[in-house]
């Protein structure tokens, strides 16, 4: 394609900063790319996601190209997506979300991790989607999520269970953008699932069918909620929860809440 030049010096770049790049490819939409680097620990997960910006930047302008992180830069296809694998484990270093035994291979700990998760997730999408044009992107038909769902066996739900298990267990959270600031977005989403465990808030069953495609009666017989379809309905959202406004603490929550 016409970005695998640069491309190619982007993710050359940031192996030599010390980045272990995944996979590197085109993706959807036109001039859409995708890079995927590998897991760390969340801060210094937050700090890559910011060096991995600037760096992308720089190399595009090299190649008198413009790289951009808006989440809906063209309304008529698809738009651009950070989505987030979230993995949990024990003081013995063993997976804590992964349980052989269990149909979906999640532990019982898993199950309240993604409960934390879908009961704050309104509030926190104000944190994980910040913009104005981050609502652009949360329409039907263009896989970006718009219901509060989870599934092992779907690839269209808000929480995605990928298919490898044992230590490899983890979850796939699809609605953050890269407008985020990662410090803030991977704060609420680990305190939120934390916040399942300790009060064992168990989630709605997972949804294998693609909830947009269902009817309105469908899905209210399922019990499944809708994300925010704007700024000011997510800031509504975080100002009546309590739990993701002391996460980020009375200063900053108040003034994200006030500047809106």
């Amino acid at each position: 394609d016409l970005g695998e030049n640069a491309r190619r010096d982007m993710v050359l770049t940031l192996e030599d900063m010390g980045f272990e790049i995944i996979s590197s490819h085109h993706e959807i939409a036109p001039a859409q790319h995708e890079i995927d680097f590998h897991y760390d620990e969340a801060m210094i997960t937050a700090d890559n996601l910011m060096t991995f910006k600037m760096v992308v930047k720089t190399i595009a302008k090299r190649h008198g190209l413009h790289a951009t992180f808006m989440p809906k830069p063209k309304s008529e296809t698809y738009g651009s997506g950070m989505h987030i694998n979230l993995s949990l484990y024990k003081n013995d270093g063993t997976n804590a979300l992964y349980n052989a035994e269990d149909e979906n291979g999640l532990s019982q700990e898993g199950y309240y991790f993604i409960g934390g998760l879908m009961k704050h997730m309104k509030a926190i999408t104000c944190i994980t989607n910040p913009t104005i044009n981050s609502y652009k992107r949360f329409v039907p038909g263009y896989e970006a999520p718009v219901y509060i769902t989870w599934s092992g066996k779907s690839r269209s739900p808000l929480i995605r269970i990928p298919a490898m298990r044992g230590e490899h267990t983890r979850l796939e959270l699809r609605s953050p953008d890269p407008s985020a600031n990662p410090y803030l977005a991977l704060a609420v989403l680990l305190a939120a699932g934390l916040d399942g465990i300790k009060n064992s808030i168990k989630p709605i069953g997972s949804i294998d069918l693609n909830a947009q495609k269902m009817t309105d009666e469908q899905r209210a017989s399922l019990h499944i909620d809708m994300l925010p379809q704007s700024l000011p309905e997510a800031v509504n959202e975080l100002e009546q929860d309590s739990f993701i406004k002391d996460v980020l603490g009375r200063e900053l929550s108040t003034k994200m809440i006030d500047s809106h």
